[in-house]
Protein backbone atom coordinates (compact mmCIF):
# COMPACT_ATOMS: atom_id res chain seq x y z
CA UNK A 1 0.00 0.00 0.00
CA UNK A 2 1.44 3.35 -0.94
CA UNK A 3 1.31 6.40 1.27
CA UNK A 4 -0.81 8.12 -1.42
CA UNK A 5 -3.61 5.62 -0.88
CA UNK A 6 -4.07 6.19 2.86
CA UNK A 7 -6.47 8.32 4.81
CA UNK A 8 -5.61 9.73 8.23
CA UNK A 9 -8.48 8.89 10.54
CA UNK A 10 -9.94 11.65 12.69
CA UNK A 11 -11.40 9.26 15.28
CA UNK A 12 -9.13 6.19 15.27
CA UNK A 13 -5.80 6.16 17.10
CA UNK A 14 -2.83 3.83 16.73
CA UNK A 15 -1.25 3.00 20.10
CA UNK A 16 2.23 1.45 19.95
CA UNK A 17 4.68 0.25 22.57
CA UNK A 18 2.06 -1.54 24.63
CA UNK A 19 2.94 -3.81 27.52
CA UNK A 20 2.59 -7.42 26.35
CA UNK A 21 0.14 -8.15 29.19
CA UNK A 22 -2.22 -5.27 28.34
CA UNK A 23 -5.60 -6.34 26.92
CA UNK A 24 -8.36 -4.48 25.08
CA UNK A 25 -10.28 -3.79 28.30
CA UNK A 26 -7.21 -2.08 29.79
CA UNK A 27 -6.75 -0.02 26.63
CA UNK A 28 -10.41 1.03 26.65
CA UNK A 29 -10.19 2.00 30.31
CA UNK A 30 -7.06 4.13 29.77
CA UNK A 31 -8.59 6.06 26.87
CA UNK A 32 -12.22 6.32 27.99
CA UNK A 33 -11.30 9.19 30.32
CA UNK A 34 -11.08 11.36 27.18
CA UNK A 35 -14.54 10.54 25.82
CA UNK A 36 -16.77 7.79 24.48
CA UNK A 37 -14.73 4.96 23.00
CA UNK A 38 -16.43 3.12 20.12
CA UNK A 39 -13.93 0.23 20.33
CA UNK A 40 -10.48 -0.68 21.59
CA UNK A 41 -8.44 -3.52 20.13
CA UNK A 42 -5.02 -4.96 20.94
CA UNK A 43 -3.60 -6.74 17.91
CA UNK A 44 -2.70 -10.37 18.60
CA UNK A 45 -0.35 -12.71 16.78
CA UNK A 46 -2.52 -15.20 14.87
CA UNK A 47 -0.33 -18.19 15.71
CA UNK A 48 0.48 -17.55 19.38
CA UNK A 49 -2.52 -15.38 20.35
CA UNK A 50 -0.08 -13.09 22.20
CA UNK A 51 -0.04 -9.32 21.96
CA UNK A 52 1.93 -7.79 19.10
CA UNK A 53 2.56 -4.69 21.25
CA UNK A 54 0.19 -2.32 19.51
CA UNK A 55 -3.50 -1.63 19.19
CA UNK A 56 -6.19 0.80 18.12
CA UNK A 57 -8.72 2.95 19.92
CA UNK A 58 -11.61 4.55 18.06
CA UNK A 59 -13.57 7.41 19.56
CA UNK A 60 -17.09 8.48 18.71
CA UNK A 61 -16.05 12.15 18.51
CA UNK A 62 -12.98 13.50 16.66
CA UNK A 63 -12.41 16.11 19.39
CA UNK A 64 -12.04 13.37 22.02
CA UNK A 65 -9.59 11.49 19.78
CA UNK A 66 -7.49 14.63 19.29
CA UNK A 67 -7.35 15.29 23.02
CA UNK A 68 -6.44 11.66 23.77
CA UNK A 69 -3.69 11.67 21.12
CA UNK A 70 -2.16 14.85 22.46
CA UNK A 71 -2.31 13.87 26.12
CA UNK A 72 -1.46 10.15 25.88
CA UNK A 73 1.45 10.27 23.42
CA UNK A 74 4.58 9.46 25.45
CA UNK A 75 2.66 8.57 28.62
CA UNK A 76 3.19 5.31 30.49
CA UNK A 77 0.62 2.54 30.49
CA UNK A 78 1.50 -0.48 32.62
CA UNK A 79 5.13 0.64 32.88
CA UNK A 80 5.77 1.35 29.18
CA UNK A 81 5.78 4.68 27.35
CA UNK A 82 3.35 4.49 24.45
CA UNK A 83 3.32 6.16 21.05
CA UNK A 84 -0.12 7.48 20.11
CA UNK A 85 -0.90 8.80 16.67
CA UNK A 86 -3.85 9.01 14.32
CA UNK A 87 -4.33 5.75 12.43
CA UNK A 88 -3.68 5.56 8.71
CA UNK A 89 -6.37 3.62 6.91
CA UNK A 90 -6.74 2.06 3.50
CA UNK A 91 -9.84 3.49 1.76
CA UNK A 92 -10.72 0.02 0.42
CA UNK A 93 -10.92 -1.40 3.95
CA UNK A 94 -13.04 1.54 5.10
CA UNK A 95 -15.47 0.89 2.23
CA UNK A 96 -15.57 -2.84 3.03
CA UNK A 97 -16.53 -2.05 6.65
CA UNK A 98 -19.25 0.34 5.48
CA UNK A 99 -20.58 -2.27 3.06
CA UNK A 100 -20.64 -4.85 5.86
CA UNK A 101 -22.73 -2.48 7.99
CA UNK A 102 -25.31 -2.34 5.19
CA UNK A 103 -25.48 -6.14 4.82
CA UNK A 104 -24.71 -7.79 8.17
CA UNK A 105 -24.94 -11.27 6.62
CA UNK A 106 -22.07 -10.59 4.23
CA UNK A 107 -18.55 -11.05 5.60
CA UNK A 108 -16.06 -8.67 3.97
CA UNK A 109 -12.63 -9.92 2.96
CA UNK A 110 -9.77 -7.90 4.44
Amino acid sequence: MSEDNTIISQTKLFVGGLNWKLRWKDLREEFSKFGEVAFARVKLDQETNKSRGFGFVEFVNPEDAAKAQKEMDGQEIMGRAVKVDFAKENPDRIQAREDAKEDPNEIPEF
